[in-house]
């Protein structure tokens, strides 16, 4: 096979990739969407149900779904380390429609204000920028997911620190959710 042959195939599974990749982003992304109503009933299995929710909760792109208001709740139901682990890992991996809708190189969001202001953050600060945005409960992360994606991060760099920040923010609301509750509980 000559050069230019074999390079045109390589590009042509390239973006066959990328287009399976947006086609599986919209299809989670509609299919959690049309589910949501249902997705506190997974909290009732315990760590998995949490884990499943929050995966499910992440998965979404731009489409708002619950999650920390779970993690939140069952950190007074179960032990809060281990509401943060199962939704932490869940959250993470739910995260990653975001990296492949990016990675899909079909971006609707290049060209708006907010993500020209995340896209340079992540390029210059990489996974150190990745992990404090999802550290933080905020709107913009998956346009951050995005952005690295098109900066094609490494994968396991991108979950990773995405990984780490997600545990950082499910502790948080899982401790709140211990301790708040009981407070309220005892003061009542």
């Amino acid at each position: 096979m000559s050069p230019s042959k074999k390079a045109n195939s390589s590009k042509i599974g390239i973006t066959a990739l990328r287009i399976l990749a947006l086609v599986a982003v919209i299809g989670i992304t509609l299919y959690i969407y049309s589910i949501r109503e249902q997705a506190q009933e997974f909290a009732r299995y315990g760590y998995p149900g949490i884990f499943t929710i929050a995966l499910m909760a992440n998965a979404t792109v731009f489409l708002p779904a619950p999650g920390v208001a779970v993690v939140f709740a069952m950190g007074n139901v179960f032990h809060p380390f281990g509401v943060a682990l199962a939704a932490g890992t869940g959250g993470a991996i739910g995260e990653l429609s975001g990296y492949l809708a990016g990675f899909s190189g079909q971006v609707v969001v290049e060209h708006t204000k907010v993500y020209e202001k995340i896209s340079p953050w992540v390029n210059k600060h990489g996974g150190w920028a990745i992990l404090a945005l999802s550290a933080i409960p905020n709107p913009f992360f998956d346009i951050a997911g995005i952005a690295a994606g098109v900066a094609k991060m490494p994968f396991w760099k991108f979950l990773l620190f995405c990984w780490a920040g997600q545990l950082i923010k499910m502790a948080v609301f899982a401790y709140a959710g211990a301790y708040s509750i009981n407070w309220l509980e005892n003061l009542l």
